[in-house]
């Protein structure tokens, strides 16, 4: 029998050749963790692009609703302004028939010699000028104005003599405007 002995170099040749796939593997990872990486990126930029349309829409959507809050706003003040003019309207509806009713008090309370020259009203308060043949005349429209359904607690401002020769006195008074039905009940109790 014989035998062959090989005296080719075989370790390098094995050398090389594990050294040439070590090389081929490690080209092979290179490339598989350049195409993960690859892969991640586009992953990762695609999950920020799809937030930041979200965050967009989000934004557009706040604004949108922004606007609609002025609107909504705006609508309110209307409504308010509205409803203050509609209770103006129906207060001054309601109390239509009150001033005829005041004027006719004024009239029915006057005593004889004495005459108004102005009438001024501001609120509830009535200003009342005119003039009087005497203090006595005086007395008795602010007994007739107390005593009336229409008016309470009249308060005289001021009293003077026209002029020497006359027993005229001009005078001032303020008279409150009350309710017929508030008297009625002061008179029950």
């Amino acid at each position: 029998m014989t035998t062959t002995i090989n005296l080719l170099p075989w370790r390098e040749e094995r050398r090389q050749q594990q050294q040439q796939e070590f090389i081929a593997l490690l080209v092979l990872a290179v490339i598989v963790g350049g195409l993960i990486f690859w892969l991640w990126k586009g992953h990762v930029e695609q999950q920020v692009a799809d937030q930041r349309a979200r965050n967009n829409f989000i934004e557009q959507k706040t604004s949108e609703l922004d606007k609609k809050i002025s609107e909504i706003k705006d609508l309110k003040a209307r409504r308010d302004e509205l409803v203050a003019r509609m209770k103006v309207i129906q207060d001054l509806q309601g109390n239509r028939p009150t001033i005829v009713y005041v004027f006719d008090q004024l009239a029915r309370t006057l005593p004889d010699g004495v005459y108004y020259t102005s009438v001024e009203r501001k609120g509830d308060l009535y200003t009342i000028q005119g003039v009087a043949e005497s203090n006595n005349r005086i007395s008795r429209l602010m007994r007739n104005l107390s005593n009336s359904a229409w008016f309470e607690d009249p308060a005289l401002q001021k009293v003077e003599a026209q002029d020497e020769g006359s027993q005229a006195n001009t005078f001032s008074l303020t008279v409150k405007q009350s309710s017929p039905n508030s008297k009625k009940e002061e008179k029950e109790q």
